[in-house]
């Protein structure tokens, strides 16, 4: 199909509606209405003659055609933006941040509200590094390397700046609880519990499920079955497809739980805090630059927004 015959706001939307899992979210993140957003995804589906989403009663879903599609999409928007950027001139000097940062939490937390600092800040250029290891921060004239790290400060020869405490769900598809009801903890040993290996480098030992059983008064089998994987990302694809219960760091999963491609099947109930809490690292002398202090003034402003309107307590 010729590229001149798809509708490019249609495409953005698709974009943003399988980036977040949900018609709402992308609505919101558009400016535009969830009625439009679903509109503009049915003309590019009735244009490609393919379904990219599978639609049912608690939201929609995007489905294989769909992901592929949405990683060339997601590829093609970035060129074009940034083939915009480069045929701009800009009359003021650009300052330049590279922000480190584990990469679940970059991709699920970071990434999605970080398009709200960039309409309103045009002279700072970010560049995002998924690494889970601690990158010393810098401060120089016109430039910054900042971390942001899940742990417990004081972290060695840098200063930190808390950003939120942390705590620990079970989260499911809501197609999981239909064909197979979560009454109380005991019945998770019924279903496939996913887990993500967390390697601190502060040698703190991180919960799992065993602690989590524990706490909600369930023994758990010596041998508990679980399936383990290295990022959130990927346990969250399998729990969206329903195929398990995975215990998440809140943080990662609130945007899915507000989509409803994902629930809480205890609701507020058996929550385990975590002995962890996301931080933001910074150099332990010497003062950021102009536009990295208002992005440092940004992200701290947005997570104690994010921990006042969402973040579960006990």
């Amino acid at each position: 199909m010729k590229i001149e015959r798809l509708p490019l706001n249609a495409l953005r939307a698709f974009a943003e509606a399988a980036r977040t899992g949900s018609f709402k979210s992308a609505a919101h993140r558009l400016g535009v209405t969830s009625g439009a957003v679903s509109r503009q995804i049915k003309q590019l589906e009735e244009r490609l003659g393919v379904p990219l989403f599978e639609r049912h009663a608690n939201g929609v879903s995007v489905n294989p055609a769909g992901r592929l599609l949405a990683e060339d999409v997601d590829a093609g928007l970035a060129r074009i933006a940034n083939g915009v950027q480069l045929a701009t001139e800009r009359t003021r000097e650009t300052t330049r941040l590279v922000i480190s940062a584990p990469p679940s939490f970059l991709q699920l937390w970071l990434l999605p509200r970080l398009n709200e600092f960039e309409t309103q800040e045009h002279d700072i250029e970010i560049s995002l590094d998924a690494d889970s290891k601690l990158t010393p921060p810098v401060w120089q004239a016109d430039s910054a390397r900042l971390s942001l790290r899940y742990g417990r400060g004081p972290w060695n020869g840098v200063r930190s700046l808390p950003l939120f405490d942390d705590a620990l769900v079970p989260v499911c598809a809501p197609s999981l609880l239909a064909h197979s009801p979560i009454n109380t903890p005991a019945d998770l040993l019924d279903h496939s519990l996913l887990t993500v290996d967390w390697s601190s480098q502060q040698r703190r030992e991180f919960p799992g499920w065993k602690a989590w059983l524990e706490a909600a008064g369930v023994s758990p089998p010596s041998a508990l079955m679980q399936r383990h994987y290295s990022l959130y990302s990927l346990a969250l694809d399998q729990a969206i497809a329903g195929r398990g219960v995975v215990l998440a760091t809140y943080p990662v999963v609130a945007d899915r739980l507000a989509s409803g491609v994902l629930v809480r099947p205890f609701g507020n109930a058996y929550v385990l805090p975590s002995p962890f809490r996301y931080e933001l690292v910074l150099p332990a002398t010497g003062s950021a630059p102009p536009a990295i202090q208002r992005f440092v003034d940004w992200l701290v402003d947005e997570a104690r927004r994010f921990q006042e309107e969402t973040l579960v307590r006990e």
